[in-house]
């Protein structure tokens, strides 16, 4: 087991601190004013269960123990116990994890094992406002070509969607035309490295899996999360250019290749995430 002193440790969570507070805070927080409303960064913490707070929270990960008078504070933590000179992560909360580190293993394993499908378009978001009506709006934003014009879009394009957590938010009129039927029984053979979603959730599993996971690799999939649901929304039928989000017109053929470029940046990016993230996994299966 590594063992960090007080001032080492101290100093790597202050550092944390400091990260979070640049990616999720904005110059009115410096004054008190608290963070910042964005839909990008927003969507992270509504769409996914980890609060802010929790993502302040440093953590050194499995295998490390804190040591110190400060350390105390974590001995009492979920997922933690004490220890003669601190705190560590707790073997007894690994195994009771058991059952989500096999998924996670065999999920993330099966995603990389795949090539990136980058035919999408992002048209996921289109399909769930297709034909719903005002109710069917998920944002507090206007669409960009208005419900009629959004309508047209969905029908010019195949939806090709593979990730099951966006299929589910489908209006029932647009789940018939999805080029296959998604379900969740079925999410580990479908999952490919070229979804947004795939990338986003990266962080999903990696927050699920706290304070198992180290902290600078939580904050590396949290970054890709943000670059992956910015392109997200910026080609979805929404206009968020009161919020400084230029769109990409996928309705237009430079919209799609612009769209395709930014999708297939992500997707490289997540490969070396990706399998930082499951090589620590297996560690442990």
């Amino acid at each position: 087991m590594e063992a960090l002193t007080e001032e080492d440790w101290t100093t790597r969570r202050d550092r944390h601190a400091a990260r979070v507070a640049a990616l999720i805070d904005g110059p009115d927080a410096v004054s008190g004013g608290g963070r910042r409303s964005d839909p990008v960064v927003d969507f992270l913490f509504t769409y996914y269960t980890q609060r802010p707070a929790q993502l302040r929270r440093w953590h050194p990960g499995f295998g490390v123990e804190l040591c110190g008078p400060s350390a105390l504070e974590y001995s009492t933590l979920k997922g933690y116990r004490p220890t003669a000179a601190g705190a560590t992560a707790d073997h007894a909360y690994l195994e009771k994890r058991r059952s989500t580190v096999e998924f996670v293993a065999a999920l993330l394993s099966a995603t990389a094992a795949r090539s990136a499908n980058l035919g999408c378009f992002g048209l996921h978001e289109w399909a769930m406002v297709y034909r719903g009506g005002p109710e069917a709006l998920r944002h507090s934003v206007s669409l960009r070509l208005g419900h009629e014009g959004t309508d047209a879009v969905v029908e010019s394009m195949n939806l090709r969607c593979t990730h099951y957590d966006a299929f589910r938010f489908f209006t029932p009129a647009a789940e018939p035309r999805n080029v296959e039927p998604l379900t969740r029984s079925h999410q580990i053979e479908r999952e490919q490295p070229g979804c947004l979603h795939a990338s986003m959730d990266l962080y999903k599993w990696c927050y699920k899996l706290s304070p198992l996971l180290d902290s600078d690799l939580e904050l590396d999939c949290f970054e890709l999360a943000l670059a992956a649901r910015e392109l997200d929304m910026r080609a979805s039928p929404y206009d968020l250019s009161s919020y400084g989000y230029a769109p990409v017109p996928i309705e237009t053929a430079a919209g799609r290749a612009e769209y395709v470029r930014g999708q297939a940046a992500l997707a490289e990016r997540s490969v070396e995430v990706r399998a930082r993230l499951l090589a620590r996994i297996r560690e442990w299966v």
